[in-house]
């Protein structure tokens, strides 16, 4: 027999029983009933019950031995399969018809006293599972989210491959890139004074292999980037779905990606529905009808621009602002409490409030601001929003990105605290047509809004003779439950455009050649059209574990000040490696 193990300890079945089996792993719970001893263990994969009878031979000494040892200790036992009884058998445990007799006991591995409870989700706080990740790794749902992560990256292998991608790795040392964030560098030792960068994405490195030739690429691309957590984004390190594709348009990377969540999520969700065709959903009506560029359409609501409802009305309050209407029907029964709880909502969003009607079964509108408008206001609103009796109206004024961001927000809780939320589905879809370029609210200057390296739609007519504000791009998000997993673009593969393209966000000739050289002697020596996209790996595990915390998704996650709280880092180092790397440090003041 096996120095360990014969089976391990999820495999045990009752056409197991009558059979000598060797099993080691964890003591995960411990429970003496009427001089009984049940021990169940535990490996990765799966829990047995262990069972000493006192008056089963040798029982005592090794009753002795497991009574003894603290939880989380890893032992092998010898022992011989059993039926439960009828009354015993445990549905919720794939080996719930058996037990194992235990005959003899060896100690592998000794535990100290564990700072949490392992067979149990209690409360323990973050900072602590960070610290002893280890640990908490043991439990079943972080187990389960590890395994489910191993599993989707070995689908989407499968996957691209069965597409003609193939699978390969690019420098993780490079140069510091125009990505928006920032990068982590990394001191050189040989050349004093310069650094590399970790690749916040391999984005020129997948553009310069569609120019070499090898036409369909993908990789689970690790990614680096110097900023702060969130919920749905890890500070430091990501990983994600890298994938480039030649002689392509926007559709064409549409189906390739389609095809592989539409599968996957098919495949791990759990049986939730995955809503196929995704829409395709122009930004600024993303902007207008959902107040996001990632909308939740599991919120089965719309808002509405209003503002021309109340242009040069007397109703101060909406008079020459931007003003959203949301409509939301069947809410004749709701209580005056739904009403103050969506307005209470909208001021944690930082609403100064949320006005609101509703329309009664005469056609008449109640509510707080009913008295201010007209019926040239009221007979607008009925038939621009269709609101038919019991429909209650919520308004938001103000700036356009304002109202967008708390009306937005307002929908989604509208929807789910009305009955207009579709539960236990997946439902993706498209942004598309982003602006090539944004205005800096403080500069006043012409920026990227998105991916520096896109294709404007038009090429380098539409940037030579249209408003740069009018342009748009050949990017495009794709959501899934109001969570964006990516954004990808047709990329500009033509010197003279992408020179022009910079130059209106103020680039010299002379600084794109300086800072994206390499591509651009690429792209004079023959490039073809090529696009692509990099779906997150953590948000879409995340999604499929059905974690709120991008961080309950990842084996060892930095915390939220960016900080590895098991291993310590980051660290100082000493004296003699600044030297070695040229550096010395100067301390905040």
């Amino acid at each position: 027999m096996h120095r360990y193990r014969s089976h391990t300890c999820g495999e045990l079945r009752s056409a197991d029983i009558g059979k000598d089996v060797r099993l080691s792993g964890w003591l995960h719970n411990r429970r003496n009933l009427g001089g009984i001893l049940f021990i169940d263990l535990r490996d990765h994969h799966g829990i047995v019950q262990l069972v000493v009878h006192p008056e089963a031979p040798g029982a005592k000494a090794v009753d002795d031995t497991l009574g003894g040892l603290a939880k989380e200790t890893v032992i092998r036992v010898d022992g011989r399969v059993v039926g439960r009884g009828a009354d015993n058998v445990n549905a919720e445990l794939a080996t719930g018809d058996i037990e194992v007799e235990v005959t003899e006991v060896e100690v592998l591995g000794a535990a100290d006293q564990v700072p949490f409870t392992i067979n149990s989700e209690d409360g323990v706080n973050e900072e602590r599972r960070l610290e002893y990740r280890f640990l908490d790794l043991r439990r079943e749902r972080m187990h389960r989210n590890i395994m489910l992560r191993s599993s989707v990256i070995s689908a989407i292998r499968q996957k691209m491959t069965a597409q003609g991608f193939n699978e390969l790795a690019t420098p993780i040392l490079s140069a510091t890139s125009p990505e928006g964030a920032r990068d982590f560098l990394v001191p050189s030792r040989l050349h004093p004074g310069t650094f590399y960068a970790l690749p916040q994405a391999p984005q020129q490195f997948k553009q310069l292999l569609m120019v070499a030739g090898f036409d369909r690429y993908f990789q689970i691309a690790p990614c680096f980037r110097d900023e702060d957590a969130r919920a749905d984004r890890s500070p430091g390190e990501f990983y994600q779905l890298d994938m480039e594709m030649s002689f392509v348009e926007q559709e064409d990377v549409f189906g390739v990606i389609e095809r592989v969540m539409t599968e996957l999520f098919t495949e791990f969700g759990g049986g939730r529905h995955v809503t196929s065709p995704f829409p395709r959903i122009p930004y600024r009506d993303a902007m207008l009808k959902y107040g996001s560029d990632k909308p939740d359409l599991r919120a089965r609501l719309e808002l509405t621009d209003v503002s021309d409802v109340f242009a040069g009305s007397g109703f101060k309050a909406f008079a020459d602002q931007h003003v959203r209407a949301l409509a939301v029907p069947d809410t004749a029964q709701q209580p005056r409490r739904f009403f103050d709880q969506l307005g209470e909502f909208a001021v944690e969003q930082g609403a100064k409030g949320l006005a609101w009607v509703r329309v009664g079964d005469d056609g008449q509108l109640t509510g707080p601001i009913a008295k201010f408008l007209t019926e040239e206001n009221v007979a607008a609103l009925r038939e621009r929003l269709a609101a038919g009796p019991g429909t209650a109206v919520f308004f938001g004024a103000g700036a356009f990105d304002e109202v967008s961001r708390i009306m937005g927000a307002v929908r989604v809780e509208a929807a789910r605290r009305a009955g207009h939320f579709e539960e236990n589905v997946f439902r993706f879809c498209w942004i598309v047509d982003f602006p090539m370029y944004e205005r800096n609210e403080d500069t006043g200057a012409i920026e990227f809004s998105h991916n520096p390296f896109s294709m404007p739609q038009g090429g380098l007519e539409a940037l030579e003779t249209k408003d740069p504000l009018d342009i748009l791009a050949w990017q495009y998000d794709i959501v899934c439950n109001g969570i964006e997993l990516s954004s990808g673009a047709i990329r500009n593969h033509e010197p003279d455009v992408m020179i022009k393209a910079f130059g209106i966000a103020g680039y010299s000739a002379e600084e794109v050649e300086r800072e994206f050289g390499g591509m651009l002697r690429a792209f004079r020596f023959g490039a073809p059209p090529h696009g692509g996209i990099a779906p997150g790996i953590d948000r879409i595990v995340m999604l499929l574990a059905d974690e709120p915390n991008i961080r309950e998704t990842i084996a060892f996650p930095l915390n939220g000040n960016a900080q590895d709280l098991l291993m310590g880092a980051p660290s100082p180092v000493d004296e003699s490696r600044l030297r070695e790397l040229h550096l010395n440090v100067r301390r905040p003041s």
